[in-house]
């Protein structure tokens, strides 16, 4: 089997710090902590640990799915000339008294002070202090725009209810950009530009999703969308109609009639918000004094878009959208491990079989070598259980392909058990087979017609 010799070249499962804890259904206390299924399955499985209200530890697999997610916005935001920063997580609180910020979101804000009593906000989203840097070079050249900078860091948000586990937390992982131009029509050629590579990073993780006209609310300008995955939970009312595809969030266009084409047959939906982003003008860069040496020589205001992606929410939203109560589903592209390997119980008559081969190991590196699996197995060394009991955690956990040496490779030829939970298949395969099974590059999951029939265009 595996040798205490070798295994250390493999991802093993009982060196992933998973700690399982299951929540009993009917226990009360859990019923009003406890708000939804992801946020239970997440805890059960070992993928989060809560801290406190609205502040969760995320643990080995749930960091895993997260580093994938966030390579994939990298990815995305390089292609349309993004420039990674990192923005001190306490914004002096000067700058969003100039913004006119602080008493409309005051409530919300988690706010301190230093030793030389000195006010400062845990930053919820970054406007003002990306603006205030700006402003600190200006005015730049006009040879320098578009610029555009974005950042994935922990923000804060002192939610008077936490709920939803990771969905609605005091402190969250976003990617917020935030892209400054020399004026409206070029900004609005950017926002058109990164809304599309929204839509291509949420194709890629390949949940079906939805783009809706959005409110400006506190944030401000005068143009702004949504980016939903439709679930019961979501706490937002998405209006759609099926006349003329025009979809909104209730927020901005009631909910009796549809406001472009005037059709009273529309349809509300829940969604959960994973995307947002809004044409913000010079709302931010004229108060801060954000300007730009423009042909002329003179200074000119920056016209200014801001662009955000709730990357621990769209985990959250994820599992939520695809599980079921008592096992997690990943979208393919995000699962920690897209294969798990399951030898035989320690003592049976398939490990005796297998003891002088070293079947675990060599498909373990044939896997490896399948270019959308390298990095992505793991074995289930915990050889003491049955494979059995192994299998049903696994399925639990949601590893896309479950692999089990089970009754057939003593068999001649000798066949591999492979289960698939994204089609609930499971055949029984020779390696050669299960090699071509599983080796098909990734396809997005989205029906690209599904996808236009359910976006609202810019």
């Amino acid at each position: 089997m595996v040798s205490k010799t070798s295994a250390r070249f493999f991802h093993r499962l009982s060196t992933i710090f998973q700690p399982i804890s299951v929540v009993p259904k009917n226990a009360e206390v859990k019923k009003v902590d406890i708000t939804s299924r992801s946020q239970r399955l997440m805890l059960e499985r070992g993928i989060i640990r809560q801290a406190s209200p609205g502040c969760f530890h995320l643990l080995p697999l749930g960091v895993r799915s997260l580093e994938k997610l966030t390579d994939l916005v990298d990815t995305e935001m390089r292609k349309i000339g993004g420039q990674k920063v990192v923005l001190p997580t306490l914004t002096n609180s000067k700058l969003w008294e100039v913004s006119g910020r602080l008493e409309t979101v005051s409530s919300e804000l988690f706010k301190v002070r230093d030793r030389h009593n000195h006010g400062y906000i845990l930053s919820p989203t970054c406007e003002e202090a990306v603006s205030s840097l700006v402003a600190s070079l200006a005015p730049i050249s006009h040879k320098q725009l578009p610029l555009r900078l974005y950042q994935i860091t922990s923000k804060f948000r002192d939610e008077i209810k936490p709920r939803f586990g990771l969905m609605r937390g005091r402190q969250f992982l976003m990617k917020d950009m935030y892209c400054f131009d020399v004026d409206l029509a070029s900004a609005l050629v950017s926002y058109k530009e990164i809304c599309h590579c929204y839509d291509r990073i949420f194709e890629k993780i390949g949940i079906n999703f939805v783009k809706v006209l959005g409110s400006s609310g506190h944030m401000g300008g005068n143009l702004s969308h949504e980016y939903h995955y439709k679930a019961d939970v979501g706490e937002d009312k998405i209006l759609s109609c099926p006349k003329c595809n025009y979809f909104a969030n209730v927020e901005v266009s009631g909910e009796q009639e549809c406001p472009k084409c005037g059709n009273t047959s529309v349809e509300i939906s829940s969604g959960i918000e994973v995307g947002h982003t809004f044409l913000l003008g010079e709302k931010y860069t004229k108060p801060l004094n954000a300007t730009y040496l423009s042909g002329d020589g003179k200074p000119t205001v920056l016209q200014m878009g801001s662009y955000g992606l709730g990357l621990s929410r769209i985990l959250a939203a994820a599992l939520e959208v695809l599980s079921s109560d008592d096992e997690i589903r990943w979208p393919p592209f995000l699962a920690p491990y897209k294969v798990i390997i399951l030898p035989p119980k320690g003592g049976s008559k398939e490990e005796i079989h297998l003891k002088n081969s070293n079947l675990v190991q060599s498909l373990y590196a044939r896997l490896e070598q399948v270019d959308t699996l390298k990095n992505n197995v793991i074995i289930d060394d915990r050889i003491n259980l049955t494979i059995g009991r192994r299998f049903l955690e696994a399925k639990k956990t949601g590893y896309p392909y479950i692999i089990a040496l089970g009754k057939k490779i003593t068999e001649s030829p000798s066949k591999l058990e492979v289960t698939n939970l994204q089609t609930d298949e499971q055949l029984h395969l020779e390696e050669s087979a299960l090699l071509d099974y599983v080796s098909p590059k990734e396809t997005c999951a989205v029906d690209r017609l599904a996808f236009l029939r359910s976006s609202t265009p810019i």
